[in-house]
């Protein structure tokens, strides 16, 4: 090896560092912000809504969850067209800024015993900030790392994403854990479940600090030259961008039902005790992050539909038989959501990848933020509240059967890709 080449690798090494790790932090911060309304939703429902029927505030404090997620698709197409025009880097820092800011406005707003309905405006509004942000996020995140990956191990690359996420919302249930065992009930109700949202802005600073010293994606600066019209380029992609439909309703909602609302629904529907369901969170999620890396090299082995149609067919096989394991116990909690784990691990771990493939670069941003948040906005946002509802009103194989038919849609947007294993950027 010449002294350059020497050299380059030495160079290449840090820098590959920086790029995992402040995408990777920035990005679970999101999740972070993002997973803990759901996970604290049982001690501060009550607190921004009329605390005298505790369900129908849960209820009101999830539908404000699904409100969040309406702003994404605006914000997919301000941030989408905001990455392509001003770079990855520059719209990453802004978005983490953003949801950061709005979780510290959740940690000191009023309550509705203090100010009455403007506690819940403000809290509807912080989320409507917090989703037009989330909805630029995920987009210009997968979009760089993608894009910074050597093509082989893109799939492997694509992996840090989802375990940036599972990693961030974890880090939310270990600090409930904490709380609820070192805070009474009531102390919960009355100002624990604050500290979350306020660690939320301070992670915040740090996320932008990282975020600002990263290179810029290669790809992004080499097509940034030639002039290309933006509209007509995202029309001529519309049928990718039914794809990017097709594939998120599936897995969005599996991943919301099974990886993020899951302990809070066995909470306030099972009755299953906070710190045990909270556990079997944290134990499920280790063992969603330690399998990604596998699917991802998979991926990058035998290639990337193969990996998919075995995360969506799996979940759509296992879903009914997980949920009848799953009865009044947190061993059976984590039991079912480990099981869950291992198929929808197969698909979201390879998912930034697949979806970096499908657009070409200089509207690779936008091509996936707004169908994506679209399909995000209208099966993710709903899913922790349909949960509820249905399970209430029909039992839990409603919702289970609704789980189900979206995997199998899923299956058949998968069925339409054009295989893109180790694809050159262009």
């Amino acid at each position: 090896m010449t002294e350059t080449a020497q050299r380059a690798t030495r160079t290449a090494a840090p820098r590959r560092t920086t790029t995992l790790i402040g995408t990777g932090l920035g990005h679970a911060l999101e999740w972070y912000d993002w997973g803990i309304y759901a996970i604290f939703v049982p001690f501060f429902a009550t607190q921004f809504f009329d605390h005298t029927n505790e369900f129908s505030a849960v209820l009101s404090s999830l539908a404000v969850f699904a409100v969040g997620f309406v702003a994404r698709p605006l914000g997919g197409l301000l941030f989408g067209w905001f990455a392509d025009r001003a770079g990855r880097r520059t719209a990453m820092s802004v978005t983490v800024a953003t949801i950061a800011a709005a979780s510290f406005v959740i940690g000191v707003a009023p309550t509705y015993a203090a100010i009455g309905a403007w506690a819940s405006l403000i809290l509807l509004l912080a989320r409507v900030v917090q989703g037009l942000a989330c909805g630029g996020e995920l987009p210009s995140a997968q979009t760089y790392l993608s894009e910074m990956a050597p093509a082989r191990r893109r799939g492997l690359w694509s992996s840090l994403i989802y375990i940036a996420s599972v990693f961030g919302n974890a880090v939310g249930v270990v600090l409930g854990l904490v709380l609820t065992v070192a805070l009474t009930p009531e102390q919960m109700q009355s100002f624990g479940w604050r500290v979350p949202f306020l660690l939320g802005g301070v992670f915040g600073l740090i996320a932008v600090y990282l975020r600002r010293n990263l290179a810029e994606s290669e790809t992004f600066t080499a097509a940034r030259r030639e002039k290309v019209r933006l509209w007509p380029a995202i029309v001529a992609h519309r049928r990718q961008a039914l794809q990017v439909i097709g594939l998120a309703v599936g897995f969005t909602v599996v991943y919301y039902s099974w990886v993020i609302a899951a302990p809070a629904y066995a909470i306030s529907s099972l009755h299953i005790g906070s710190t045990a369901a909270l556990w079997a969170g944290v134990g499920s999620a280790v063992i969603l992050m330690v399998t990604m890396p596998f699917w991802g090299m998979l991926s990058d082995r035998i290639g990337r539909k193969p990996v998919l149609l075995i995360s969506t067919l799996g979940c759509a096989a296992l879903l009914f038989p997980v949920q009848f394991l799953v009865r009044t116990s947190a061993w059976q909690l984590f039991l079912g959501m480990s099981l869950a784990a291992v198929f929808i691990s197969a698909g979201v771990s390879i998912l930034p990848a697949v979806y970096a493939e499908m657009f070409p670069t200089a509207i690779r941003a936008l091509g996936l933020a707004v169908p994506y948040s679209i399909a995000v906005a209208a099966f993710g946002g709903t899913a922790p509240y349909l949960q509820a509802w249905a399970g209430a009103e029909f039992g839990r194989s409603a919702f289970t059967g609704y789980l189900v038919v979206l995997m199998l849609v899923s299956s058949a947007a998968i069925a339409t890709l054009p295989e893109t294993r180790a694809k050159e950027l262009s």
